[in-house]
């Protein structure tokens, strides 16, 4: 049983994904994204926005509307897509994370980074300027009574989609007295499986930090 716990709307893009590969991917959120106050600095500060996630976008409010007429730098595909959907024009996609985002880019700029209130710092050379907002804050649900029989039956193998997201689960498991041994992660980067810990049945990383990759991996790890 493969087992997806990230937040909506990207957990419904996740199952409608394993449909379409032909999987039974289970579902249930363990963390919401809500927005946060954001105070926008002023548009023509900036050369760029960097995004490293659809929610940025998708929680940023009215205030993004200052920002339109930037070019966006995402971190994938789903997060360029989210930003075309807000009118925004999408001038580079990465695919290695937002670090090789930042450091494809070979001349000056000025990124007005859009994030969460959990997020990576960055690093980048002097001739890069990167001004961050937090836009959006995902926070932790538990783990229900019903999550709990769907990840004591079988093996389970769960998605994990942020470091965030492995800590809090590992978190839950424990608390719950769930048995490590029995489930395996499939994890969206190094990054994440380091932030899960030890103990699991099998912990592996995607080679490519994206949907389609993790559950690829998944896939190959029902076998």
């Amino acid at each position: 049983m493969i087992f997806a716990i990230r937040p909506e709307p990207g957990l419904q893009a996740t199952l409608q994904r394993g449909r379409d590969m032909g999987l039974a991917v289970l579902g249930r959120p363990l963390f919401e994204v809500v927005p946060l106050r954001w105070t926008p600095p002023p548009a023509d500060r900036f050369d760029a926005l960097l995004i490293g996630s659809a929610n940025a976008v998708r929680h940023a409010g009215s205030a993004l509307e200052a920002f339109v007429h930037l070019p966006v730098h995402a971190v994938g595909e789903a997060t360029a897509d989210a930003a075309r959907e807000a009118g925004l024009t999408v001038a580079h996609v990465g695919t290695g994370g937002l670090q090789q985002v930042v450091t494809a880019e070979k001349g000056d700029k000025r990124f007005l980074r859009l994030a969460g209130a959990e997020h990576v710092a960055l690093k980048h050379p002097r001739r890069i300027a990167i001004t961050v907002r937090e836009v959006y804050d995902v926070r932790a649900l538990p783990i229900t009574g019903s999550d709990e029989v769907s990840l004591r039956v079988g093996d389970p193998i769960v998605l994990l989609h942020s470091a965030a997201a492995a800590a809090h689960f590992a978190s839950e498991c424990d608390r719950r007295g769930l048995d490590r041994g029995r489930i395996a992660l499939a994890c969206i980067g190094p990054r994440v499986a380091a932030a899960a810990g030890k103990g699991w049945k099998a912990c592996r990383s995607a080679p490519q930090p994206d949907d389609a990759a993790l559950l690829s991996l998944a896939e190959n790890m029902c076998h």
